[in-house]
């Protein structure tokens, strides 16, 4: 199985990610894909930056860089177990791509009540599309219940490859949630998390774990241009409606 876009990268904007724009589409373009998501973490992690105009300010970017398609989108960070988020609706009605994540910046790991609380609360947000790394085992959830949550609401949990490397303790837990995500028929997305060019497309981990749960292609969001352009055309349309 080969995936045609990855859904999860981050430029020297998210200032602890060292490639630029340029640098990750021809990372993109030197492993095969149709296609890569920018995806900077949101404000509230590095105390309002990148500031909130440089997602505003994303269309100026063109849509094919090196060859390949550029999807404009973002890792938000879940700021409390309410689904708050750290970038406001003005900002979110023209990305292409929303995650919203848990990180330790924005929101001190909790109980295992309130991170799953949390976490559905992301998925119930009407403006979010996928999850990131929800395996990540500093947050211990109730898995089951946060997959019932995204097939309730047509949206993606993310099989993060680069957790496997800098979130020690994750393979259980993506597998868990890949195996359960098999069970529901729960979206997945499959992202590097790429914090540097040569890690763009970075697959194999992650993609192994949805493998080996027999998760079929339909329910990979990023497995083609396609199937990634028809999620991102019918979650915009949500957004907007919303």
């Amino acid at each position: 199985m080969k995936l045609e876009i990855d859904t999860h990268t981050h430029s020297i904007a998210s200032l602890h990610a060292y490639s630029t724009i340029d640098e990750l589409a021809k990372g993109a373009a030197e492993r095969g894909l149709a296609g890569f998501v920018l995806t900077e973490h949101g404000p509230a992690l590095h105390g309002g930056l990148p500031h909130p105009y440089y997602f505003g300010n994303m269309a100026v970017l063109p849509d094919r860089i090196s060859g390949v398609r550029l999807f404009r989108g973002v890792e938000l960070n879940v700021i409390d177990d309410a689904g708050g988020l750290d970038l406001t609706l003005k900002y979110l009605r023209a990305l292409d791509f929303v995650m919203a994540g848990l990180h330790e910046a924005c929101f001190p790991p909790d109980s295992k009540e309130v991170n799953t609380r949390a976490m559905i609360a992301a998925i119930e947000n009407p403006y979010v599309d996928c999850i990131s790394h929800p395996g990540n085992p500093a947050y211990p959830a109730d898995y089951e219940e946060i997959v019932k949550a995204a097939v309730r609401c047509g949206k993606a949990l993310e099989i993060n490859n680069s957790s496997f490397k800098v979130r020690r303790g994750s393979e259980e837990n993506c597998r868990t949630i890949a195996c359960l995500a098999k069970r529901y028929g729960c979206l997945v997305s499959c992202g590097s998390d790429a914090h540097y060019r040569a890690d763009v497309g970075r697959f194999d981990e992650a993609l192994a774990v949805i493998v080996e749960a027999g998760i079929d292609g339909e329910r990979i969001v990023n497995l083609t241009l396609d199937s990634f352009a028809e999620f991102s055309k019918r979650r915009r349309a949500e957004r907007k409606a919303a």
